[in-house]
């Protein structure tokens, strides 16, 4: 609708462009489609009576005319510009989205090529052991604290840069973050968790790393530190605050170009 709107509003700018005002000496104008100079009158058709016509060349004020006339085509031309400039932009932005797979996750822009980050399976470490997060399902209440935690103490998905760019593709409409994961032991992990005993509200700690986040699409974010990050071990998340359905993309940042 908008762009109908616009297209409608340049249509009548063009046609008030065709018509031109012929300014007279004494101060009155002609509004004409066109004019032209034969010798010493000024020929031109009139908007008004729909008909050639001929006035002499010395009543005219042609310098007010001609630089009206230049002031209308560069307001045009810029407005012609503009919607170049805007109709390419639209169609980056269309190809941008289609270089991305419809698949939700996290995808490295690597150059030229998108690298897709693998989901991981994490699992929530709690005093009577460990267990396999289920996004889908409820999170199971438990007492005390918990280890959102992924197994091995590196990723296999590597990503060199210090401010390495994601294309993000949400599942639902929830938070995403890039953050830093902590190796210990066997295991990396993401978030520790605790719980208030009686609200049983569900507390997530986590080490989020500050990153600019442009929307190309519905659901699809174009993301990267605002600082440069040192290599280690790092993950782009999707998550509920307080719902415990933490969905992890791990990645290990190499460091160089």
């Amino acid at each position: 609708m908008l762009r109908l709107l616009t297209l409608l509003l340049l249509s009548l700018a063009l046609a008030q462009a065709a018509t031109v005002r012929l300014y007279l000496k004494d101060g009155t104008n002609q509004r004409v489609r066109e004019y032209e100079i034969v010798e010493d009158r000024v020929r031109y058709y009139s908007m008004e009576r729909s008909q050639w016509e001929e006035i002499p060349l010395d009543l005219i004020d042609l310098k007010r005319t001609k630089a009206e006339q230049e002031e209308i085509e560069a307001v045009h031309k810029a407005d012609k510009d503009a919607n170049k400039a805007e109709d390419e932009a639209e169609r980056e932005v269309a190809r941008e989205i289609r270089r991305v797979p419809p698949e939700p996750g996290a995808y490295w822009i690597n150059g030229k090529d998108l690298v897709a980050v693998k989901l991981s399976e994490s699992k929530v470490n709690t005093n009577k052991g460990r267990s396999i997060l289920k996004t889908l399902s409820p999170l199971p209440f438990f007492a005390g604290k918990a280890t959102l935690e992924i197994d091995g103490v590196a990723s296999a998905n590597k990503v060199t840069g210090d401010r390495p760019e994601f294309y993000f593709r949400l599942s639902a409409e929830e938070r995403f973050a890039i953050v830093r994961i902590t190796p210990q032991k066997a295991v990396r992990v993401v978030e520790k968790w605790s719980t208030i005993p009686v609200s049983k509200e569900l507390i997530q700690e986590r080490i989020d790393i500050p990153i600019f986040r442009h929307q190309v699409g519905a659901g699809l974010y174009k993301i990267w530190p605002q600082q440069p990050i040192e290599p280690g071990q790092y993950a782009v998340i999707q998550f509920t605050e307080g719902k415990g359905n933490t969905q992890v993309w791990d990645f290990t940042l190499q460091g160089g170009k």
